[in-house]
């Protein structure tokens, strides 16, 4: 399969540069996948097509500010450190940038010293382990230090940095937000809930792999990055008990979704409930555990589209972007929303 398969034109002025004032005020498309219909709604209508006994589920990962800009000691350098993922109470697997200007040894401050860092080791992939150096408590520090770290594609400055953040986002670990939930206000999930419909948390640790670009040809040839997930028992017993009473499974995102799926068994039922996934979900694979998603329109020929597509059908994910392109939706993590039937 082609990478080609899953490009598409997009103006580049449909990047949705800045958040909507009112979270659920963003457009919907609504892609019934086996007639190919495209509806245009609002988010605030979601509540239209969730019934009662659907179960809906949220990755509740939490971004946190993992952008850190320092200068190299010593010579003064501008250095950016992006945090990816805690090794240990000090030590970090991080992108450096640039990464050649620091070698094993070198140390980097933050904020005039009140946080420094040592490079100690340079992973196979690249990535940089560094520990960090300071005093009193690192998450109090990197809150005052650190920057939510943007999509490439955003160049605006973002003013309220909870607005890269989902109103349920509850575990510290993400370097990106988990986007399809930014859409969700605390009325409009209470809405759903006295509706009947099951709301119920996941944990994936979103790391900015997710905006890496597809560097093969051949789809099958892409080797996806690795995140931390976990689920908790008894969600993980009320959606296999869901499953088995054949109610709808509303998955909130691609990172809900590779959630559910990594965590299922050959049966369809939810069993390894936490480790590091590595999933590609591209065309041919068979769900084992979602039957809806709400989503995001994302970047040509991504990974995110390749899963889409997985559920949608390919023609279809092809046609809905081309009609999103026409109606000027807005596109990538600020922008418009799909929900896929």
């Amino acid at each position: 399969m082609n990478v080609n398969d899953f490009d598409y034109e997009l103006p580049v002025e449909l990047i949705a540069q800045d958040p909507l004032n009112d979270r659920a005020s963003s457009r919907l498309m609504v892609l019934d996948r086996r007639s190919g219909v495209v509806t245009h709604r609002h988010f605030s209508d979601i509540g239209e097509y969730l019934h009662k006994g659907d179960v809906l589920v949220l990755n509740n990962t939490r971004v946190i500010p993992a952008r850190l800009l320092g200068i190299k000691e010593n010579t003064g350098a501008n250095i950016e450190v992006l945090l990816l993922k805690r090794i240990s109470d000090t030590d970090w697997e991080c992108l450096v940038k640039p990464g050649k200007r620091l070698h094993i040894g070198n140390r980097v401050s933050f904020g005039n010293g009140g946080l420094k860092c040592e490079l100690i080791e340079i992973s196979p992939d690249g990535n940089r382990i560094v520990r960090f150096i300071y005093e009193g408590i690192f998450e109090e520090i990197l809150d005052r230090l650190g920057e939510m770290p943007l999509p490439p594609y955003i160049t605006h400055k973002l003013a309220d940095r909870d607005r890269y953040q989902t109103v349920y986002a509850k575990y510290d670990g993400s370097a990106a937000a988990p986007t399809a939930g930014l859409h969700f206000t605390p009325e409009l999930l209470e809405e759903l809930r006295y509706a009947g419909v099951e709301i119920e948390e996941v944990t994936l640790h979103v790391g900015t792999g997710t905006f890496r670009p597809v560097s093969v040809e051949t789809v099958e040839e892409h080797v996806m990055h690795s995140e931390y997930y976990f689920i908790e028992p008894g969600t993980a017993e009320r959606i296999n008990a869901a499953k088995r009473e054949g109610r709808r499974i509303v998955s909130v995102g691609t990172t809900s979704t590779r959630t559910l799926e990594s965590a299922a068994d050959d049966s369809g039922l939810l069993t390894k409930l936490s480790g590091d996934t590595s999933i590609f979900i591209y065309p041919g694979y068979s769900f084992k555990i979602v039957d809806s998603l709400i989503t995001n329109f994302h970047l040509p020929k991504s990974t995110l589209i390749m899963l889409v597509s997985a559920l949608a059908g390919r023609e279809n994910c092809r046609n809905a972007y081309r009609v999103a392109v026409e109606e000027r939706y807005r596109f990538f993590s600020f922008g418009d929303a799909m929900l896929i039937m």
